[in-house]
């Protein structure tokens, strides 16, 4: 498939780069590499394409394998076992980057409260469920999403949840299409 994944703050060296070629001469899904100096913003944008592609793609397969129950990485780095970024926190959720970024902003608003799924949420959660979607506002407006950010969460096998630890995506800085799936 494509072994590159381009990320936008990357420096774009043309030498690192393959993208797809769209004429009809090339088998389906063949690539070629890019010579120097041939790097346009047209190619960029193919290249991104193809890259956003293969990641949903990635995540779509580790959610029909992801399992729930014990600990998750949401957990650990709750506890402070593993690193991140974090943006927000208070006495109920964290704020962070996603490590796998979908738009250009992605943020992950993750509750303390290890919830598995929004399915397995019980009437007592409402409180720290609306929480997290106030703390995904401000987490947006201090990313700077004036124009707008879609707020996403997966449930389930079919809805692409990879991480049985309840989360709200926060992504932005971009259109996003309609429908989503």
């Amino acid at each position: 498939m494509f072994a590159a994944h381009l990320h936008a703050s990357a420096h774009l060296d043309s030498s690192a780069f393959r993208v797809l070629r769209t004429n009809q001469s090339r088998p389906s899904g063949d690539v070629s590499p890019l010579s120097a100096g041939s790097l346009t913003s047209q190619s960029v944008r193919q290249c991104a394409s193809v890259c956003a592609r293969a990641n949903m793609a990635d995540e779509t397969a580790k959610a029909q394998v992801a399992q729930s129950g014990g600990d998750t990485i949401f957990g650990k780095i709750i506890r402070k076992e593993i690193p991140a970024k974090l943006i927000y926190e208070d006495d109920q959720c964290v704020a962070f980057p996603d490590i796998s970024p979908q738009a250009p902003t992605h943020l992950l608003v993750v509750p303390k409260k290890p919830i598995i799924q929004l399915s397995k949420a019980e009437d007592a959660d409402a409180a720290l469920l609306g929480h997290l979607l106030i703390v995904a506002k401000k987490c947006a407006a201090e990313a700077g999403l004036a124009k707008g950010y879609r707020i996403v969460i997966n449930d389930g096998p079919d809805g692409g949840q990879s991480v049985y630890h309840i989360h709200v995506h926060v992504l932005g800085g971009r259109g996003m299409k309609w429908p989503p799936g």
